[in-house]
């Protein structure tokens, strides 16, 4: 009847399957802080909800095929952090690492079109930290989260900013 021949265990690993699609598709397209989501994100997020809901509980619409599914992502979201905290290296594949966006009040401008940033969305991010020009940062760096955070010359002026996207590259010379 079912390939398993258990049906709860098809929903486990379709749920599992349906997580690692997503994250592979977030790491790959970029994300965003929940409170910064347009009108067109959230209508995304809500329609690839719906896409995928049928395909983690297979047409299960019972309780038990819900909360095995809500459990099967539970369960392999805590595999994924664990993993990533033992192996740095699974992490960074995962995650990507931190991209300099400004240095000594310099934009670099090739980093930008690595990380998928305007100029002005990064000049935004900075005026929102209460710094009033890229020439007073002394570094902003795209973290692995989507934050950006910004150091100016007076470090007291510290905080971050959340945008979508982002790559490997290492410093710009």
């Amino acid at each position: 009847m079912n390939v398993f021949g258990n049906h709860y265990l098809q929903i486990i690993l379709s749920s599992v399957a349906v997580y690692l699609f997503l994250i592979l598709a977030v790491r790959l397209f970029g994300k965003k802080e929940l409170a910064q989501l347009s009108v067109f994100d959230l209508v995304f997020i809500l329609l690839i909800s719906n896409a995928v809901q049928n395909a983690m509980v297979l047409g299960d619409n019972s309780l038990a095929g819900g909360l095995i599914a809500a459990l099967s992502l539970f369960v392999i979201n805590y595999l994924i952090k664990r993993l990533q905290f033992r192996f740095p290296g699974f992490s960074r594949v995962l995650q990507g690492e931190p991209i300099m966006l400004v240095y000594h009040g310099e934009i670099l401008e090739s980093h930008l079109k690595l990380a998928r940033i305007t100029r002005d969305e990064v000049l935004e991010a900075i005026r929102e930290h209460g710094v009033p020009s890229e020439k007073e940062v002394d570094l902003a760096i795209l973290e692995v989260d989507g934050n950006i955070s910004v150091l100016s010359k007076e470090f007291s002026k510290r905080s971050s900013h959340r945008h979508k996207g982002h790559k490997v590259v290492r410093k710009e010379n």
